[in-house]
C-alpha cells in the first residue's frame, strides 16, 4: 500500500488527476479519508467522469449526485456539500505537491516529503504496525516499521543524485518508482516452537536437522533474469575498471544465488526435502536444475508425484474443500471434532435455495400499497430477482451521467409536445405540413428551450457532449417531420400530451389488489381522438427512441403492457374527453429516431427513401374497422404509416379478451409479490433477446440452476398463435382449468 500511495500520488499529479490513479491513491487507506467518504466520492466521480480542473476548481461542486436532469432535494444538496468538503481535503496535499515552485529533482523530493508528512503517513504507518502486532502478526509489524525509513532514504537518494536537474513530473515519478523497487523489506524469521521459517538467504547460517526447501521450480531457482537496467554489462565492466563501486551485476547476483542454494542444501544434518507445485497461475511448472543433480547423487531416491486430489486429501483444509461434493469424504471428516462443524455447515449451504420473502418482509420492503410504473412492471415480469435487488434492496449500479436512451426520449418528447402543441393552438398540422421552414424553426426553438432550462446551457460541457446534443437535434427534426406527415394524412387529432395516471394527475392510477395493492401510474405520450357517429375513438401513441418493437411474445409473458393498460384505463374514464361513448381504437408505437440505412454509396435515392419509410412505420394494434383505418390514414394505395400486417388489426372481441388478460396479469404480479417471490427466473428468447443481456445486477445474482434458479425460455409467436392461445386460455378459465 505504501508503494501504491506514493506512485499513484505522483502519477495523479502528473496525469491531470485521472480516476484510476486518484482512487488507487485513496484505496491505500493511508490518506486520512474514511472508506465511507471514499466510496461516496468514487460514486460521484464515476457518475460525472471527473478529472483535471473539476478536482481543482474553487467553485463548489454542484452536479446532481445521480445524473442529468434530476430534481435537487434538500438531502441531495447536503450530500453534494459533503462531497465537496471531502474533495477539498483530498486535493489539498496533492495540489501542494503539484504547485511546488522548485521543479528540480531536489525540489520534487522535498515536495513529496512535505505531502507525505501533511497526510500524516509516519503516524499512520506506526498505528498500522501496532495493530498488526496486537493481532499477533509480528512479521508484518516489523516490515511496516521499516517503510517510512525506506521512503525517506529513497527521497534522499533522489535529492542527492538528481539535485539541480529540472524534471517533468512524469519523469520524476518513474525515477522514484525505480529507486523504491531496489529496496527489500524483510524481518527476522518467525519461530514456532522449534520450527524456523524464512527466505533461503536468511536461513543459511542456522542449524537444522530437517529442512524443507519449498518452491524449487525452474522459475524460482535461480530467479528469472531481472528487467533491463540502465547500465549494460559492458558499462559495468568499464566502470569497475575505473574503481567505481556498483551494485552487483547479473553475473554476480547469479553467483551469489547459486552459493545460497548450495548452503541451503548442505544445511540439514539428517533430511532434506525439495518440493514445487507442478501447476501455477501461469501454467505448468518444471523442476529446477537441483532435481536432476540430486537424482544423480542419490539414485536410490525417486521423486514422489501426486495428482491434485491425492495432494488435497493429504491435509485437512484442502480435503474439506472436496467434502462439499463427496459424501463419503464428508462422512469421514465428521469424525474429526474440529472439522465436523465445518462439514455440517458445508452440507447446509449445499441445500440452500434462493428462497422467498416472508409476508412481514414484503410489507417492510414494499408496504401494503406498492407504487408501480410500466417500466417496473416489465422488470418484475422479466426477472423477479432483478426487481427485488432494484426495488426491494434499492441496489443501484454505478452509472456515468450521460444522455442514455431514456434521457434522449425525454428530449424528443419535449420537442414533439411543444411543436404539436403549437399546431393544436393554430387549428391543426396543416400549416406545419406545408412549411419545412416553420417546422425546423419550431424544433430549434423547443431544443434551445430544453438546452437552456434542463441542461443550464452547454458552456461547461465537453466538445463530445455538444456534438451528441447536436445529433439529437437532427434526430428530433426527422421524427417531427414523420409525425407531422402522419397527422396531416389522418382524421385523428391529438387531444392530450403527457396525460398522467396517478395521484394528483388527471386520471386515477390503475389499481389491483391481491395480497398487496399495485398502484400503477405513469404518463401517456399522446392521446389521439376521432369523433364519428356519436362515438369517440381513442388511440394511445408512444414515442419509441430505441429499436424495441411490439411483440406478441412480450405480451404473452406479461411484458410491454404499458400502452394496453393505458388504453383500457382510458375507456373506463372516457368522460374526461366528452359525453360520447368511448371506443378503443388501438395503440401505436412511433419510432422516435433518425433511421440509419445500410447500403452501398450508389444506392438509389428512391431505395433509400423506401427503407427509411419502412423503418419509420408504426408498430402496435389497430381496430379492424374500415372506417377507423381510413380515418387513421387517408389516401389511396398502400399505407405509409400504419402497421402493414393483418395480424396487427384486431376486432372489438379480441380487444376485450386482451383487456381481461392484462388485468389478470396485474393480479398475478400482485399475488406473487405478496407471496415474496424473488426467484432468479429471467426470460430467454435467444442470445440477443433475454433478461440477462443488459441486466445491471449480474455481479450480485450468481445464477445457478443447480440451486433452483431457472430460465423461462420463450419463443416468438405470430399474431394468429397469440389470439388462439388467448382464446384457449379463456376457455380453460371458464371450465375451471
Amino acid at each position: 500500500p505504501v508503494l501504491a500511495l506514493v506512485t499513484s500520488a505522483l502519477a495523479a499529479v502528473a496525469e491531470d488527476y485521472p480516476y484510476e490513479e486518484m482512487f488507487r491513491y485513496l484505496k491505500t487507506d493511508l490518506t486520512g479519508i474514511s472508506r465511507e467518504e471514499r466510496d461516496l466520492l468514487e460514486n460521484y466521480v464515476l457518475t460525472w467522469n471527473i478529472r483535471g480542473g473539476t478536482w481543482m476548481r474553487e467553485k463548489p461542486w454542484d452536479m446532481h449526485p445521480e445524473g442529468y436532469g434530476l430534481e435537487f432535494k434538500d438531502w441531495h444538496r447536503r450530500q453534494v456539500e459533503r462531497l465537496d468538503e471531502i474533495r477539498r481535503r483530498v486535493i489539498a496535499p496533492l495540489e501542494k505537491l503539484r504547485r511546488h515552485p522548485d521543479k528540480t529533482g531536489r525540489g520534487r523530493a522535498e515536495a513529496l516529503y512535505e505531502m507525505l508528512e501533511s497526510i500524516g503517513l509516519p503516524a499512520r504507518l506506526a498505528r498500522r504496525a501496532e495493530s498488526m502486532e496486537a493481532r499477533g502478526d509480528l512479521n508484518g509489524a516489523a516490515q511496516y516499521r521499516q517503510l517510512w525509513e525506506i521512503l525517506v532514504g529513497g527521497l534522499e537518494q533522489c535529492a542527492l543524485l538528481l539535485a539541480d536537474r529540472e524534471l517533468e513530473a512524469e519523469e520524476f515519478s518513474r525515477l522514484f518508482s525505480m529507486v523504491l523497487s531496489q529496496y527489500d523489506v524483510g524481518a527476522i524469521p518467525v519461530s514456532l516452537d522449534r520450527v524456523a521459517a524464512g527466505d533461503a538467504a536468511r536461513m543459511v547460517h542456522k542449524e537444522a536437522k530437517v529442512l524443507f526447501f519449498l518452491g524449487t521450480d525452474s522459475n524460482a531457482v535461480p530467479k528469472r533474469a531481472p528487467e533491463a537496467s540502465l547500465l549494460s554489462e559492458q558499462d559495468r565492466e568499464a566502470l569497475a575498471a575505473m574503481d567505481v563501486e556498483l551494485a552487483p551485476g547479473q553475473e554476480d547476483r547469479l553467483r551469489r544465488e547459486m552459493t545460497v542454494v548450495y548452503q541451503v542444501c548442505a544445511l540439514p544434518s539428517e533430511r532434506l526435502y525439495l518440493s514445487y507445485a507442478v501447476r501455477g497461475s501461469e501454467g505448468d511448472r518444471a523442476p529446477c536444475f537441483l532435481w536432476e543433480r540430486l537424482e544423480k547423487l542419490f539414485p536410490d531416491r525417486s521423486p514422489i508425484t501426486a495428482d491434485g486430489r491425492s495432494c488435497a486429501l493429504s491435509a485437512p483444509l484442502p480435503a474439506l474443500e472436496l467434502a462439499g461434493g463427496e459424501k463419503e469424504l464428508a462422512h469421514l471428516l465428521k469424525r474429526d471434532e474440529i472439522l465436523a462443524p465445518r462439514v455440517e455447515r458445508l452440507e447446509r449451504v449445499g441445500q440452500w435455495k434462493r428462497g422467498s420473502l416472508s409476508r412481514q418482509a414484503v410489507r417492510k420492503l414494499f408496504g401494503p400499497e406498492v407504487p408501480m410504473s410500466a417500466t417496473r412492471l416489465d422488470l418484475y415480469n422479466s426477472c423477479h430477482f432483478s426487481h427485488f435487488l432494484r426495488f426491494g434492496l434499492d441496489a443501484r449500479p454505478r452509472e456515468r451521467a450521460a444522455f442514455n436512451p431514456s434521457e434522449y426520449g425525454t428530449f424528443v418528447h419535449a420537442v414533439l409536445e411543444e411543436v404539436l402543441g403549437w399546431a393544436k393552438e393554430h387549428g391543426g398540422v396543416g400549416e406545419l405540413a406545408r412549411s419545412d421552414e416553420l417546422r425546423r424553426q419550431l424544433v430549434q426553438q423547443a431544443a434551445d428551450r430544453y438546452e437552456r432550462e434542463e441542461l443550464a446551457g452547454l458552456e461547461g460541457e465537453t466538445a463530445r457532449f455538444r456534438q451528441v446534443f447536436y445529433r439529437m437535434k437532427q434526430s428530433a427534426r426527422a421524427v417531427t417531420d414523420s409525425v407531422v406527415a402522419e397527422l396531416a394524412a389522418s382524421d385523428f387529432d391529438p387531444v392530450r400530451f403527457e396525460l398522467g395516471f396517478g395521484r394528483n394527475q388527471e386520471l386515477p392510477p390503475v389499481e389491483v389488489t391481491n395480497g398487496v395493492t399495485l398502484r400503477l401510474s405513469g404518463f401517456v405520450d399522446r392521446v389521439d381522438q376521432w369523433v364519428h357517429e356519436g362515438k369517440r375513438y381513442l388511440r394511445v401513441v408512444d414515442y419509441k427512441t430505441g429499436k424495441k418493437a411490439f411483440q406478441f411474445s412480450d405480451v404473452e409473458d406479461g411484458r410491454g403492457l404499458q400502452m394496453l393498460l393505458y388504453l383500457f384505463a382510458l375507456t373506463r374514464h372516457g368522460e374526461v374527453f366528452g359525453p360520447e361513448e368511448v371506443v378503443p381504437a388501438g395503440v401505436l408505437y412511433v419510432p422516435a429516431r433518425n433511421p440509419l440505412i445500410s447500403g452501398d454509396r450508389d444506392m438509389p435515392a428512391e431505395a433509400v427513401r423506401d427503407e427509411q419509410l419502412k423503418q419509420l412505420r408504426r408498430k402496435g394494434l389497430v381496430l379492424d374497422d374500415p372506417a377507423v383505418l381510413a380515418a387513421m390514414e387517408k389516401g389511396e394505395g398502400k399505407s405509409r404509416f400504419l402497421p402493414d400486417r393483418a395480424e396487427y388489426r384486431v376486432t372489438p372481441e379480441q380487444l376485450e379478451l386482451l383487456d381481461e388478460y392484462v388485468t389478470d396479469t396485474l393480479n398475478k404480479a400482485a399475488g406473487q409479490m405478496a407471496e415474496g417471490v424473488i426467484d432468479a427466473d429471467p426470460y430467454w428468447h435467444d442470445g440477443e433477446t433475454n433478461a440477462c443481456r443488459y441486466c445491471k445486477y449480474q455481479a450480485a445474482c450468481h445464477f445457478e440452476e443447480c440451486c433452483g434458479d431457472r430460465v423461462r425460455y420463450r419463443k416468438g409467436i405470430s399474431g394468429k398463435e397469440f389470439w388462439q392461445w388467448l382464446e384457449r386460455r379463456k376457455e380453460g378459465e371458464e371450465h375451471g382449468n
